[in-house]
């Protein structure tokens, strides 16, 4: 990437192997003596001759006064505050505190951090100020990062100005610290919250409609919804009130994520790509399904398989689905689908939901997919979610006033058309298609899932 100059002026200046460097206030010094010089030499060639070298002389003193009321560069010491794992797209508060060793104690000073070009400040990328008390001073901001991955912190930047203002000296110190920046993880959060088996109104215990299975949970009171047939009879008279039998869908079951991280997952769509999308709806589908005991596994590819993390269970495995698909990037390479499902027909045996995460304009050109996709059907239940262009469907609903406008919404409803044929498609051949907004992906996904379950077709 490359760097506006606006983005490199900064650091440019701060980053240079000088160990100390004149402030504009000795510039200014320097400049205002100057007219003086000039109207002394002027009225006498002498006079103006000494008055040069009694104003440079005046400075050279005091700034080697400012230069020793310096501190050493190996007496500032720095430490820095920041999370180790942040949201995507969430701002996360720094704290920088700078420390002095020794008696020579700056006023003032300012400090750059050593932030990644994807980490967005709350001042920019201007130096922030620094006000010491005694041999202490602290800087806060928020920072907003803008691209998951892990980055390494490794330096802060240090100007200190001495007592007079004439000179500042330059410290780079080494202060090494890690950042992971894990996708946007509130709607995992809160899928999480709203998948509560009961829920309390004014106080009361009001119970969620279960879903449909075949395996028993456990015995409730019964509420005016409850199935007639659910009533247990025998807890009834041992607790003289009517209590229900709650089933739920066999526990146990693998769900396997595909996560094609290919050339058009790159794509930007409404401020996120279409794999960091993928990557949330992925996390929270997987969430809920380690919630209702079931296993998840899954394996990101594109033009190679990138990785693969085997089945588990419980919600600390959701912990390793992230450590392994958090930085995850999109490759310039096409989506291999051919080497990913061959490996998945491998190393996955057992019966198993296949969810794969995909951009539907590789699904319609990919030829080779969609024999991989009848075939797998065979032994798993497929699930195929695509993110909607956005640009198409407005396009699409464009007024026409031009020719130009004519050719261009006919296209877009040809491509929207062709979107849908393919999910009917794949839908008469028992594969479920969902073609969804970047908003609705997560929720889709869950909801996609529950249905599923529910009617144990797990």
């Amino acid at each position: 990437m490359t760097l506006s100059s606006k983005r490199r002026s900064p650091g440019s200046r701060y980053r240079d192997k000088l160990r100390v460097v004149p402030t504009f206030r000795l510039a200014g010094w320097l400049a205002a003596g100057a007219p003086v010089a000039g109207l002394a030499y002027a009225a006498n060639p002498e006079l103006g001759l000494l008055a040069i070298i009694a104003w440079n002389g005046t400075l050279a003193a005091f700034s080697a006064a400012d230069l020793w009321s310096l501190p050493a560069a190996s007496a500032v010491r720095v430490r820095r505050d920041a999370p180790e794992k942040v949201d995507l797209g969430r701002p996360f508060e720094s704290a920088v505190s700078v420390t002095i060793d020794g008696a020579r104690l700056p006023r003032r000073g300012t400090l750059l951090d050593d932030l990644p070009d994807t980490f967005d400040a709350e001042a920019g990328t201007a130096p922030r100020p620094l006000a010491f008390d005694g041999a202490e001073a602290a800087v806060r901001y928020d920072v907003l990062p803008r691209e998951r991955g892990r980055y390494a912190l490794h330096a802060v930047f240090v100007r200190l100005r001495g007592a007079l203002g004439l000179w500042e000296r330059q410290a780079h110190v080494p202060c090494e610290s890690e950042v992971r920046v894990l996708p946007d993880l509130s709607g995992v959060r809160g899928m999480l919250a709203s998948l509560q088996r009961t829920l309390v109104l004014d106080g009361k215990r009001v119970y969620r409609r279960a879903s449909a299975g075949t395996e028993l949970q456990g015995i409730r009171d019964y509420t005016p919804d409850d199935d007639p047939r659910a009533i247990n009879w025998s807890a009834t008279a041992r607790a003289l009130q009517t209590k229900v039998n709650v089933f739920q869908p066999e526990r146990g079951k693998i769900v396997t994520l595909l996560i094609d991280c290919g050339r058009m997952m790159g794509v930007e769509l409404e401020g996120q790509t279409k794999l960091d999308r993928s990557l949330e709806a992925a996390l929270t589908m997987a969430a809920v399904a380690l919630q209702r005991g079931d296993q998840v596994a899954a394996l990101a590819f594109s033009g190679r398989l990138s990785t693969y993390v085997p089945p588990g269970k419980g919600v600390a495995h959701l912990q390793t689905l992230i450590d392994a698909v958090y930085d995850l990037k999109s490759d310039t390479a096409e989506s291999n689908y051919a080497l990913a499902l061959a490996h998945l027909a491998r190393v996955q045996k057992k019966r198993s939901l296949i969810v794969l995460f995909t951009d539907m304009e590789n699904v319609l050109f990919e030829t080779e997919l969609v024999p991989y996709l009848i075939r797998l059907r065979r032994t798993h239940p497929v699930l195929l979610l695509c993110l909607q262009d956005p640009v198409l469907r407005e396009w699409s609903r464009i007024g026409v006033t031009r020719l130009k406008d004519a050719y261009v919404k006919s296209a877009a409803y040809k491509f929207m058309e062709d979107r849908r044929a393919f999910a009917a498609r794949m839908a008469a051949l028992g594969i479920e298609a969902l073609d969804v907004p970047a908003n609705e992906l997560a929720l889709a996904a869950v909801n996609a899932y529950l249905e599923m379950k529910s009617r144990d077709a797990l």
